[in-house]
């Protein structure tokens, strides 16, 4: 039954009100189909555009994932920059969510120690930067907020004092480590998929830990890189050897090899580096010109070293990285006959929070013959792909411009979640990361 026949069927038919309710309707489906509300709070992604260079790492390790072992001594380091350069009451919170980044039935006071939010009390002003910014950092967990639980998790920052003013989410993973998992990555066993899948096989051990079902109460969920949108998830063992599940399967955890990262630097902003075509300057801003791109789709594979998609922050121009590195729009280009069907072309990678959103979504320039697209960016070596989105579609594939190969270096991340009958959460029962190792003949 539709909203409006039903308002026909229970309320008393005057058509003002009849119209009334039909408009209304409609703009709540539209906002919460335009907004993406649980898309936008439950990954990571920045709602204010005041926010800049959200970094969220193991401390002393900034190119690490978000996550931490549980009742350990280890910690986070958030930092992000305000754009506006002033100071503003930025608070926190936590959310614990199962296996697949939904909220938890879990009560506030079953997963968090300490207060439920707390305040962001460190900022610093930048200095000597044509973009002036302030720089916020949290240190955490910490004595006043930390997890209690293991598990997904989501970090929301607030502004002041409404947590329905969120500012950015980001996730991180709390992890028992209660199995250990061991494993390797290699070309893809089926001759169909060799050149360009490579197959992850794996097993997990549950010595000391009861699992009564693994078919059941296991949930295991493998990611490439730092993306989640092509993330395999509910694989079942392909055999239980005691406490040792196998997961040897051909073609249930193949991923596309892709193509190493594109890179591009400006740690400074006073000469050219080898992706850079021209820096130019005026009195508030610089911009960086990167070279044209190409399509790799069909040209040989290179190896090269990258930091699969991440980022990090540096200047060469002055002694301090973080307070010190201006801000530049850097413009891609990348020449094309003619636009894409059906589809959307975005930049992606850690500078995009390889999300898919009005801000890193390219636009085919006619009197170029190019996609173009430009973003704020703080100064920093930068990796990043050109990904091709089909409409309607949740999975990138980043193939149709950089290419497929099964040599390509990737890293990989298996996460191991447990559920009993009758649990409220998904336990983080173990994690285990992996790169390639596949050397072309």
């Amino acid at each position: 039954m539709n909203n409006l026949h039903f308002f026909r069927q229970y309320i008393p038919a005057r058509p003002e009100i009849l119209t009334l309710l039909a408009l209304t309707i409609l703009t709540i489906t539209a906002t919460a189909h335009n907004n993406n509300t649980d898309f936008f709070l439950y990954g990571d992604f920045i709602h204010k555009n005041n926010i800049s260079t959200v970094l969220f790492t193991q401390e002393d390790f900034e190119l690490s994932d978000p996550y931490i072992r549980l009742n350990s001594g280890d910690q986070l380091i958030l930092s992000f920059d305000d754009l506006d350069a002033d100071y503003k009451n930025y608070q926190y919170t936590i959310i614990h969510c199962n296996a697949d980044w939904q909220p938890s039935e879990l009560r506030e006071h079953e997963y968090i120690e300490g207060f439920y939010e707390e305040q962001i009390n460190d900022y610093y002003r930048s200095m000597n930067t044509r973009v002036p910014y302030t720089q916020y950092r949290l240190t955490f967990p910490n004595q006043n907020l930390r997890p209690a639980k293991s598990g997904n998790y989501i970090l929301k920052v607030f502004e002041g004092g409404d947590r329905n003013n969120v500012v950015f989410t980001r996730r991180f993973m709390v992890v028992e480590q209660s199995v250990s998992i061991e494993g390797s990555v290699k070309q893809a066993n089926l001759v169909m998929y060799r050149d360009h899948k490579q197959q992850l096989s794996f097993a997990i051990n549950t010595t000391g830990y009861q699992v009564s079902n693994p078919y059941r109460d296991l949930n295991v969920v493998i990611i490439q890189n730092g993306r989640w949108d092509n993330a395999i998830t509910d694989l079942d063992p392909r055999s239980v050897q005691g406490s040792r599940f196998v997961y040897d399967y051909e073609d249930q955890t193949l991923f596309d090899g892709g193509n190493e990262f594109r890179h591009f630097d400006i740690r400074s902003l006073r000469y050219l580096s080898d992706r850079i075509e021209d820096i130019r300057s005026s009195r508030r801003f610089w911009d960086v010109y990167l070279l044209p791109d190409r399509i790799r789709t069909h040209e040989q594979y290179f190896s090269k070293d990258d930091l699969n998609g991440r980022f990090r922050i540096m200047t060469s121009d002055a002694p301090n990285d973080q307070l010190e590195s201006d801000y530049a729009w850097v413009h891609f280009h990348l020449p094309m006959n003619e636009p894409l069907e059906d589809g959307y072309l975005y930049v992606m990678g850690e500078l995009t929070n390889w999300a898919f959103t009005e801000e890193n979504r390219m636009n085919y320039n006619y009197g170029e013959n190019a996609y173009e697209l430009s973003l704020l960016l703080k100064q920093g070596y930068y990796n990043y792909l050109y990904a091709y989105l089909p409409e309607g579609e949740a999975e990138a594939d980043i193939t149709y411009i950089e290419g497929n190969h099964s040599f390509t270096e990737n890293d990989y991340t298996i996460l191991v979640y447990h559920r009993q009958p009758g649990d409220l959460y998904d336990r983080l029962i173990g994690m285990s990361r992996m790169n390639t190792s596949i050397t072309p003949r």
